[in-house]
């Protein structure tokens, strides 16, 4: 990828991060603090910028088999950028330095108890992912044009809420991806890629995220 519209890319998603008022929620109750990495990776092939994005695999206690960004819960007396590099080392294999994070999206609230910290974390093109057989059944580059489609986000009414399912119809996997992580790469789209303070805390998860 071109040298100069790599720094571009990452120095403007910096700034409109660094412009963005994020909404913070402490975790109280019976909520569980997590946090998830948007990974971005600059394909030197491709000459394309790409998020990664996981599918999980069918062994495990929750969410089996759903996409989801890399992340995970915090441990005990971890801060959330140490949590979701921990979390990006383990599952993938990718080890960063703290000063690839570029900044932070709202904290969104999940019906099966999270509240879900996102980090925007640039990896840039010298990366080499190992994903962990035992969480990972696959790993996707999703490139940033699928992404910035107008066909995202794509809603849906349900008789069950008052606000609607939010999706994603990626071209790359042929499929779309829901809220919890459809919403937060929403938000990032809007926030990340063009500077528009959009909020997606409201919007609704599918029954089968809820568990």
């Amino acid at each position: 990828m071109d040298f100069e519209f790599n720094k571009c890319l990452r120095n403007g998603i910096r700034a409109n991060l660094v412009q963005f008022e994020r909404n913070n929620i402490l975790p109280a109750g019976d909520l569980k603090q997590a946090a998830v990495g948007i990974m971005l990776v600059a394909e030197e092939k491709t000459n394309q910028a790409a998020f990664v994005l996981t599918r999980r695999t069918k062994t495990l206690r929750r969410h089996s088999g759903q996409y989801a960004l890399p992340g995970g819960r915090l441990d005990d007396d971890e801060d959330v950028q140490t949590a979701v590099l921990r979390e990006i080392a383990e599952e993938i294999g990718v080890r960063l330095e703290g000063d690839a994070v570029l900044g932070w999206l709202d904290d969104f609230v999940t019906r099966s108890g999270f509240c879900i910290t996102p980090v925007v974390v640039w990896a840039g093109i010298d990366y080499e992912m190992e994903p962990d057989p035992n969480e990972v059944e696959a790993v996707f580059k999703i490139p940033l044009w699928d992404l910035n489609r107008p066909e995202i986000p794509h809603l849906q009414t349900v008789d069950d809420s008052v606000h609607p399912v939010l999706s994603a119809p990626f071209k790359t996997l042929g499929r779309h991806v829901y809220a919890p992580t459809a919403a937060i790469l929403y938000q990032f789209k809007e926030v990340g890629l063009h500077g528009r303070t959009t909020r997606v805390a409201h919007f609704e998860q599918p029954r089968f995220a809820w568990e």
